[in-house]
């Protein structure tokens, strides 16, 4: 390109900007974009200060729709800006003349719209961090309409392996949209799910089984947006699927089998969130949650134990709390036999109903009130138990049981009682013969 060429195409261009700024339609355009953001600016703070769902932030504990509600509220501005524009440019291109600036401040407020989706509502660090650096390229690669082409560029760029063909724009897109989608299906699955266990009409099975059927829906619609998106014909799959999926039954027949037990665990309701269960092998602990293939028991040890949802069907199974969170524990000990066991059963018993946790009082049925009484005639002594109510487990920071045998020991000392060990007397018989 020589220099006339380049000063002939300084000049076109510095002729066109001059008449595009000597346009009354330009000036007309400027003015409509004034009135328009001014209106967004105005629509949206009175939409916020208007609504309390938009106008204070929440705390942590708040509702998650609480929390949504309050991410809707940033994004207002561009949003009605965007569509006021919109409104404006189908106008221009009604009356027959090129709305440009309008086109390009929507350019700009579909840009901002965006970057405040990703401000308000992408929390992670490195999914925001992706989302700003190639998601927010590649839509103003759109916006300006290059993007078509660098795809063509993309598409031409390719390895041929048999009778598959692998572009670089295949792969791109794959990586890109299945980020996004398995992004967005995390973030669904997290929101969903606190969602429906805030509904307090629910009960807590009820809510597992929501939780678990919106889990499994929310899997499947992203895999299928997936294969859509890699090309991967779903009817071939379909006929593929029946082929192989006899074979794939028998190797997964365990995973199955652990997911229909856990829906049939939450809808009969023999097993809930929060019980205290002891397992045929002797496993204790809380059921902390329950996830597709097994449950967390949590023990007092600080142990996670996962255990498949099969077991707590298929095996035995001792529920302490599903019923009645009150639970009934018995602490053994003795007593000589010239003690006054009548009397001594009287102060046992008020002794042990002073604990904070024990179950007494007179508002108490009289056979949840603690009781002391006789078990059997031992060799050294008489043997006593002590019967008692308590609200939860017996054990953890509920170890009731453990205080009451240093209060009965206590209390037996106050009283001139002391717990009597196996005694054994020797006899020399013949002296004589002894050394």
């Amino acid at each position: 390109m020589d220099y006339s060429s380049i000063s002939t195409f300084v000049t076109e261009n510095i002729e066109n900007s001059l008449t595009i700024l000597s346009s009354t339609q330009t000036y007309v355009q400027l003015a409509m974009l004034v009135v328009i953001y001014s209106i967004a600016f105005a629509a949206a703070y009175k939409i916020r200060n208007s609504i309390g769902l938009t106008q204070n932030e929440p705390d942590d504990t708040a509702h998650p729709l609480r929390k949504f509600a309050y991410r809707v509220g940033g994004v207002l501005f561009p949003l009605i800006a965007i569509l006021l524009l919109q409104i404006s440019r189908k106008a221009g291109e009604n009356l027959e003349y090129s709305p440009w600036v309008i086109q390009v401040a929507l350019s700009i407020a579909i840009l901002i719209f965006f970057s405040s989706i990703i401000r308000a509502f992408v929390t992670n660090t490195y999914a925001a961090t992706l989302f700003k650096w190639i998601g927010l390229p590649i839509l103003f690669l759109h916006l300006i309409g290059v993007l078509p082409g660098i795809i063509k560029i993309l598409e031409e760029i390719s390895i041929s392996v048999g009778n598959v063909n692998v572009s670089v724009y295949g792969v791109a897109r794959v990586l890109v949209f299945g980020g996004f989608l398995f992004w967005l299906g995390r973030v669904s699955s997290s929101f969903g799910k606190a969602v429906i266990k805030r509904q307090e009409s629910l009960d807590i099975p009820t809510k597992e089984v929501f939780s678990k059927l919106f889990e499994v829906t929310l899997f499947c619609i992203i895999v299928l947006l997936l294969l859509n998106v890699m090309g991967i014909n779903l009817t071939t799959l379909a006929v593929f699927g029946g082929a192989v999926g006899v074979g794939i039954g028998l190797g997964l027949q365990s995973i199955a089998s652990n997911f229909i037990s856990g829906i049939i665990i939450l809808l009969d309701r023999s097993l809930t969130v929060g019980d205290f269960v002891e397992l045929g092998d002797g496993q204790k602990g809380f059921v902390r949650e329950f996830k597709m293939r097994y449950a967390v028991l949590e023990t007092y040890d600080g142990k996670d134990i996962l255990v498949p949802n099969e077991k707590f069907i298929s095996d035995f199974l001792v529920n302490w709390t599903h019923k009645d969170p009150k639970q009934r524990y018995r602490v053994d000990f003795s007593v000589p036999y010239a003690t006054d066991v009548r009397s001594m059963v009287e102060f046992i018993k008020v002794a042990v109903s002073e604990h904070p946790q024990v179950i007494s009082g007179d508002e108490v049925p009289l056979e949840e009130r603690p009781d002391c009484e006789i078990d059997s005639f031992g060799d050294s002594g008489i043997n006593m138990f002590v019967e008692f109510w308590m609200v939860g487990v017996d054990d953890g920071k509920n170890r009731v049981g453990g205080d009451l045998m240093l209060t009965i020991l206590e209390t037996l000392k106050e009283n001139g009682i002391e717990i009597p060990f196996p005694q054994r007397e020797v006899r020399i018989l013949n002296p004589e013969h002894q050394g």
